[in-house]
């Protein structure tokens, strides 16, 4: 699930803090706006297997 929340792209270089925006690109420097949240989980993660194991056997 994608977030709505979005986070302006160049903010380290165009802004003094973050700019958070609904749009695809930022409202103050045109730049392109990139999802704000993080990756609910690692595709590298080496231990989901036993994790999902456990989960599994708990049920």
């Amino acid at each position: 699930m994608k977030s709505d929340i979005r986070v302006c792209s160049a903010w380290r270089d165009a802004h003094d803090r973050p700019v958070y925006t609904l749009s695809s690109t930022c409202p103050d420097c045109g730049a392109d706006a990139e999802n704000s949240a993080p990756a609910p989980f690692d595709p590298e993660d080496s231990h989901g297997k036993y994790r999902r194991a456990l989960k599994r056997r708990s049920r």
